[in-house]
């Protein structure tokens, strides 16, 4: 491994690093405008919103890298961390860690929100689950056992963390960790980690207020969404520094999402737990981050940053020393 003082990836300048976060935060607000016109969360359009929404900052992206050209164009693939998927054992070990260790820091936040008394868990009878459905459109159909339907939902999870969740967060993952990390790793690891996190908590702005996650339309759900994004962003951030590679990113961040719904599954009937403090985006989420952050740091591993994807060489051609 190399150290990134070693790394010749290209300088992208502040302005089209600014230029990126303005455009990405700008159209995220213009495809979430029809929701804030119409019937906000209620409107029948709002996951065909959201899921546009999250690829804005591919659009963002795509917008900078035509007009601005701040990457050349030979290096883009390789400074975004697609291609080439070298070295594969790296690419691939790393995507499995990003893919079953985010699901393994939601249970472990899972885990803290039950210590910390935010949520009472029915692991038994999975009552509050039964309640969800029992008022729900479901409860006069005739349904498997709970037990079984709760195995199904625990077994899809990875499933759908690594297929439609992980193409639906290519389109952020493109431009926050493909994109913004790199841009902004030579002002330091942890400049380039939090504030591309916190671009990214801030990005979400315009559904949050919506009452989107956290059931609050104030500054408040803005301010919680920002710090659950610092807090994961530094994971994902690592991921996509640790293995040179912009897909263990991708398959983390599917993870999150296809996994932030465990606490519905397992909270008893009854019981309000609140996503503030209860779900991987809230205060528990923030403490497992920050544990399994620590850990990595003090194992070393954020010194750890390869290359970004080396270019392959010429036919005869040493490698560089």
């Amino acid at each position: 491994m190399t150290d990134q003082s070693t790394d010749r990836t290209p300088e992208v300048s502040l302005g089209a690093i600014v230029v990126f976060v303005l455009l990405a935060l700008g159209l995220a607000w213009a495809v979430v405008l029809p929701l804030w016109l119409g019937d906000g969360l209620a409107s029948p359009f709002v996951g065909l919103v959201l899921a546009a929404m999250m690829y804005t900052p591919a659009v963002a992206l795509l917008v900078v890298m035509l007009v601005l050209r701040p990457v050349p164009r030979g290096q883009r693939l390789r400074f975004l961390g697609m291609w080439p998927l070298r070295p594969v054992k790296r690419v691939i070990g790393m995507s499995a860690i990003g893919l079953f260790g985010t699901i393994a820091v939601v249970v472990l936040a899972l885990a803290v929100a039950a210590l910390c008394g935010w949520i009472t868990l029915d692991l038994v009878t999975f009552s509050g689950f039964a309640e969800v459905l029992e008022a729900g459109p479901a409860g006069a159909v005739a349904l498997p056992p709970l037990g079984v339907l709760v195995a199904v939902q625990l077994l899809a999870v990875p499933v759908a963390a690594a297929t439609v969740n992980a193409v639906a967060a290519f389109g952020e993952e493109i431009g926050w960790r493909g994109f913004l990390v790199p841009a902004l790793r030579r002002y330091g690891t942890w400049s380039a980690l939090l504030i591309s996190g916190a671009v990214w908590g801030l990005w979400h702005a315009p559904i949050i207020l919506l009452g989107y996650n956290f059931g609050r339309t104030d500054i408040t759900g803005v301010l919680l969404m920002t710090a659950g994004c610092l807090a994961w962003g530094v994971l994902l951030g690592w991921l996509r520094l640790r293995s040179g590679s912009v897909w263990p990113a991708v398959f983390a961040h599917g993870a999150v999402n296809a996994a932030a719904g465990l606490p519905t599954l397992l909270y008893a009937a009854g019981t309000r737990p609140d996503p503030a403090l209860a779900f991987v985006l809230g205060a528990s989420g923030w403490i497992a981050c920050a544990l399994v952050a620590v850990a990595l740091l003090l194992t070393g591993q954020f010194r750890r940053q390869p290359a970004l994807a080396a270019p392959a060489l010429a036919p005869g051609s040493a490698p560089p020393a």
